[in-house]
């Protein structure tokens, strides 16, 4: 399958498929974006809807808003995302590629099975990187409860050490889980690069990376995915919104 279906709101699609133009040179760093009005009218949507993708491409570094002016590009040497949503995650495949490392398989691992609530040891799992302009700047490792590994099935992405695509896991599990994702458990650490990990990101073994692990849950609250992802230290940088509730 070379194309994935993905449930994004309307401002994430136009945000992501604008920072996809960004990073493929379709505009130049300091050139002028199209106005508000212009993208509404391509992609069909409310100049608020716009307005919403630019805020995110300036809170992404992407972009920058002069007014009475325009918006404008700015240059950046990382890939640089902005997370805060399961969508935002599912948008990885607009502008990065997977390249699988390790095909998805069976395994025994008592670590990955106890954090995915399993009454065993079985799991399935796989490794891959995560390219941009090729380079890698993410090696992630991925453990799936045999269950969801059923539902699955044989997926072309996931089968051959080297196979390069636009997909996300998460975006593959959502086609077929009887319930959609629903949410994500992430803690952050550092760490240092094993000799396989720094192998892949093209680092010195014991390189300080930053860790994130996130634990898939469906919208039931069962467990679907675990995944251990390594960035490497000057190719990403990570943002996260925060917002007040106010009562």
């Amino acid at each position: 399958m070379e194309q994935v279906r993905t449930r994004v709101s309307a401002y994430a699609r136009v945000a992501s498929d604008l920072r996809a133009q960004i990073r493929d040179g379709a505009f130049r760093p300091g050139s002028p974006m199209p106005t508000e009005a212009e993208i509404a009218a391509q992609y069909s949507v409310s100049r608020q809807t716009v307005r919403r993708a630019f805020q995110d491409l300036v809170a992404a570094g992407l972009v920058r808003r002069v007014p009475g002016s325009g918006t404008f590009v700015t240059p950046s040497s990382r890939y640089l995302r902005q997370f805060g949503s399961i969508e935002d995650l599912m948008a990885l495949s607009a502008d990065s590629q997977m390249r699988v490392l390790r095909p998805l398989g069976e395994a025994v691992d008592p670590a990955a099975a106890g954090r995915l609530r399993l009454s065993d040891d079985h799991v399935a799992t796989a490794s891959f990187t995560r390219l941009h302009d090729g380079e890698a700047f993410c090696h992630t490792r991925l453990w799936l409860p045999p269950w969801v590994h059923q539902l699955l099935g044989r997926v072309d992405e996931l089968a051959s050490p080297g196979v390069l695509s636009r997909v996300t896991v998460i975006a593959l599990l959502d086609e077929v889980l009887r319930s959609p994702i629903q949410d994500a458990e992430q803690s952050i650490s550092v760490e240092a690069a094993t000799p396989e990990v720094a192998q892949a990101l093209e680092v010195a073994p014991g390189t300080a990376l930053l860790r994130i692990d996130r634990v898939y849950s469906d919208t039931a609250g069962d467990p679907v995915e675990l995944a251990v992802s390594h960035f490497h230290p000057d190719r990403y940088s990570y943002r996260v919104r925060l917002r007040r509730h106010v009562i």
